[in-house]
């Protein structure tokens, strides 16, 4: 590859692994620009322009800032919010990744800047396979990210470039304190990005939606056990702040939006040995309707063995565990791996 006359634009949030991105990319002798993303009109946001504007400014790299405050409202605010109204417990770093980044990004960066490749600091690895391109885990297996973007097809994944995949976290920070970069001490970003400390989750769903009352129900035997403040404070697995004193330890297993109910049970009630998945996409041409895989449920589990049965008319597919799985949660992703090798074969949604 002649990286020389390769124009590749980052995804620049001025944070550690998308400035040390930048750095590696130039470092290889690509043509390398930086596209930030304003997504939130609020301090923290400027803060993350202003961060990424230092970074390009250190590495002499062009810098472009994208305002997609109102398609980041309506494809990834909304639908966190509309999630929470359903009983659903969404993943607003896939949507966004399918909308923002992999969408409009994406497109700006091929089609208005003319870029031959769109890089991010994500840590999974693509390799070609006879003109077929794949996604495999990185070398941080404590950092992989192949979950987030089950949503890519082969269109993105022929312009992809993840330079990260061959390092630790430990080295990439090292890369950044080696030569100076402005994000060298920057820390750890864990949280939903629109929803800024002090705020939670649950105060930010709280002044959304208020509170209302509804029954806790048991969900062996139908008896009401207790008072809550709205179905949508809750979520599949939870344990603490049920506030409920039972002979044994209960846990969130059912959320009944349009009765404001949430079911608790016991830890058996949480296990279930399959779930129907809807919306189901594959990242390159696969015909097979019964086949075996490693399956995820949510991103911070160890992947599980499975059948998987797919129904090409729906979209959908049943997947039948080797054993049981906890908390199956509607409104999360799965995402299915190969059974040998752990590459990406695709996922869907749990309705």
């Amino acid at each position: 590859m002649d990286t020389k006359n390769s124009k590749v634009a980052v995804a620049l949030s001025g944070g550690l692994d998308s400035s040390v991105t930048c750095y590696l990319l130039k470092q290889q002798g690509y043509d390398v620009c930086a596209i930030t993303v304003k997504m939130v009109d609020d301090e923290k946001f400027d803060t993350i322009v202003n961060n990424a504007k230092n970074v390009a400014q250190k590495l002499d790299i062009p810098h472009y800032v994208l305002n997609l405050r109102k398609e980041f409202k309506h494809d990834v605010i909304d639908y966190f919010e509309n999630s929470y109204k359903q009983g659903k417990t969404p993943n607003p770093c896939i949507l966004c990744n399918r909308t923002i980044k992999w969408g409009r990004l994406f497109d700006y960066a091929t089609e208005t800047l003319g870029c031959d490749y769109v890089a991010s600091g994500h840590y999974a690895r693509i390799v070609d396979d006879n003109g077929i391109k794949k996604m495999y885990p990185a070398r941080d297996e404590k950092k992989d990210q192949q979950y987030y973007l089950f949503e890519l097809e082969q269109r993105h994944l022929n312009k992809i470039l993840f330079p990260l995949s061959d390092y630790v976290k430990e080295e990439i920070r090292q890369i950044a304190i080696d030569n100076d970069l402005p994000s060298k001490s920057s820390k750890e970003s864990q949280d939903i990005c629109f929803i800024t400390k002090p705020m939670t989750t649950k105060k930010y769903l709280l002044d959304r939606f208020g509170t209302k009352k509804g029954d806790f129900v048991y969900i062996k035997d139908g008896r009401k056990l207790g008072v809550h403040e709205g179905f949508w404070q809750y979520t599949i697995g939870q344990r603490k702040g049920i506030g409920i004193a039972f002979e044994e330890p209960l846990y969130v297993v059912k959320l009944d939006a349009a009765n404001n109910i949430v079911y608790v049970g016991t830890k058996e009630d949480l296990y279930s040995g399959s779930v129907v998945v809807k919306e189901v996409k594959f990242q390159y041409p696969f015909d097979k309707s019964t086949f075996n895989a490693m399956v995820k449920i949510r991103y911070n589990m160890q992947a599980q063995p499975a059948q998987i049965n797919y129904d090409k008319e729906t979209k959908t597919a049943a997947v039948n565990f080797a054993a049981p799985v906890a908390s199956v949660t509607p409104g999360q992703a799965v995402v299915f791996y190969d059974v040998n090798d752990r590459h990406l074969i695709g996922g869907g949604w749990i309705d």
